[in-house]
Formats: structure tokens, sequence, C-alpha cells
């Protein structure tokens, strides 16, 4: 007879393993996975869309105790994004998905990501039962580090405020990250988003205190492109919020390579029968390698000209000649590269 899942978790939060060695390139699926790691553990726990200045402060305030007291960096965030689940409704774009978040947080230093599966089960948990769940696991657990304002559980009953009493009971501290202000404006994915819709790319970037990027996988199109003489990698971006529509110089990481590339956003509207659906097409400079099936990180440098409908397919196609040639120039490109 099957075991009840504890704390009232759903059957399928809770992963059991015999024996195995977990490794920082796999995420964590479930709280008892922690009881594999060594202590003491350190944890930072959010959503992170983005992880944008204020996440930093958070996951490196974590990862700095957990250097100094030689013990284990993890972070702990949820798929999907809690508000699909509470109120789908008023669901954001996301800024990254779930795979381009790990990329990033990995990227900070931090030991381990525990990605826990956010449903309505989960979010009924008591908030001392999550936490509860996480020292028992977690043992010995030194702290958890979280935003300022963060809370969590049913009823988002869970803050700073409650860590700091359920603490002495489970031997851990908390600790309570201060917001990040940037020109007077707190950092923020809302103000993020904002500024990516926008197209004040510079601000996003400053926000996140990189550049904003799309990580999408190459996946089989129309071959329109192909036809016009300029092929493309169509993407299926991981994450949601896109810059507005039109022709971008752009770089697409490939694994460790740089390629230099021009990218379309939008519908085609000079394309006949074109779905609606928006699309991100990027045409690799001097690049003819099939790489269906594989990742591409999209930076985008300089905005070219808005999309626009032309009378016939030769205006298209001479037009990409001209956005092609634009690209070469901004990113230094010239022909034959």
């Amino acid at each position: 007879m099957a075991r009840n899942p504890p704390f009232g978790f759903p059957a399928s939060f809770v992963i059991r393993h015999s024996s195995f060695v977990i490794s920082p390139v796999t995420p964590l699926r479930s709280i008892p996975d922690l009881a594999h790691l060594p202590g003491p553990i350190f944890l930072a726990i959010g959503v992170f869309d983005g992880v944008h200045l204020g996440h930093q402060a958070v996951l490196r305030r974590a990862l700095d105790d957990a250097r100094l007291a030689g013990g284990t960096a993890v972070a702990v965030t949820f798929d999907p994004h809690p508000i699909r689940v509470l109120r789908p409704d008023q669901a954001p774009r996301l800024l990254t998905s779930t795979l381009h978040k790990l990329q990033l947080i990995r990227s900070l230093g931090l030991d381990h990501v525990l990605v826990i599966p956010f449903d309505r089960d989960f979010a009924a948990t008591e908030p001392a039962d999550f936490i509860r769940a996480l020292a028992d696991a977690g043992r010995p657990l030194r702290e958890i580090c979280v935003g300022f304002e963060w809370s969590f559980g049913k009823g988002r009953a869970g803050n700073l405020d409650l860590l700091r009493k359920l603490g002495p009971a489970h031997g851990f501290a908390e600790v309570g990250v201060p917001a990040v202000a940037l020109d007077g404006e707190i950092v923020s994915s809302t103000l993020i988003r904002r500024a990516v819709e926008a197209g004040d790319l510079p601000r996003a970037a400053s926000l996140l205190g990189r550049e904003f990027t799309i990580l999408g996988t190459v996946v089989e199109g129309e071959r329109i492109g192909r036809t016009l003489g300029f092929p493309t990698a169509n993407l299926s971006a991981h994450n949601e919020q896109f810059p507005p529509n039109g022709v971008y110089a752009a770089e697409a990481r490939r694994g460790s390579k740089s390629l230099p590339a021009a990218v379309n956003i939008g519908v085609r509207p000079t394309i006949k029968n074109a779905t609606s659906e928006r699309l991100l097409e990027v045409h690799l400079l001097d690049f003819d390698e099939s790489i269906y099936g594989e990742d591409l990180e999209i930076t985008f440098r300089q905005f070219l000209r808005p999309e626009q409908k032309f009378a016939s397919r030769e205006a298209l196609r001479d037009q990409i000649a001209r956005d092609i040639a634009r690209a070469r120039a901004v990113l230094g490109a010239p022909s034959g590269r």
C-alpha cells in the first residue's frame, strides 16, 4: 500500500529514490532530495522570473553565507509560475522559462536548484508545514534567504515574520534581503516586462543586471525564408515576453559560439494565409547547417525597423536583403565571415 506523502503534499510532489548521486546539472525535483546534499544547507527561495538584480541579491546572499560556512547553496523555485495556477487570467508573460532560469541561477555559482511542481494541492500547504518539510530534509538547514516582502503557503500567510518564529525551533536563521532600487524604482519582474514590451531593452538590461535574451529551440517551419533566398531558423521561444514586432540585428548563441544574425518578430503580414501567432525567425549570417532541435539564445543588439506589409514577395525579398546588410554593418560582420 502506497504511503501518504508528508505534510499534505501531492503524491506527484514527492519523488523517492533508493540510492543515487545528485548532479548539479540536474535540478532537484522534490524536497526529500535535499537529504542527499552535504550540509549545512543554505536556501534562497523565490519565483525568480528573470533572475533580475533583486533576485540576484537574494541568491548571492545565500551563496556567500554558504561559502563562509563550507555549506551547500540551493535555490528553491517553482514551476509553473504560481499565478498561472492561482489566477490564470492574470498570469504574466514570463521573462524566463524554467530551463532558462536554471541556467541563469547556475551561472551565479549556486550548487543546486530545487524546482517544486506548483499545483493547487501544493498551494494549499500550510506555510509552517512547508518550512518544516524543508528543515526535516535539509539537515542541517542553516539559513533561509528570501526577499523582504516574500509571502508563501496557503493564503500567502507565510512571510518573514513567520520564518523568524519558526527558525529557532528548526535551527535555521532567516534572512530578509531588502529590495533593490535603480533610478528611484524598485527592480521587479513586472517593471522589466514593461520595458521589454515597450522596446526599451537597455532599461531592461540595467534592471536585469545582464542583457535581455530569449532562449528557444529551433523547430521545423514552412521554409518560406528559404524560398526567398534567406533561410531562417524558426525559434520556439521558451519565454513569452517578446520585444515589439520588427527586425533586429542580433547575436545567437549556439553552445559556446556567438553567431551574427538578423531576427524578425511578427506575424508575417506579407505572406498569404500566414498564422496570426507571433513568430521569432532567425537568419544566421553566412551559416548553412541543420540545427533543428538545438537551443539558441538571442541577444538583440539594435532595432532596425518595424514589421510592415509589402505589396509582393519580391518587395519583401528586396527589403530582407537590405535588413541583412544593415545587420552586418551593426554587428561588424562583413559578408563571408
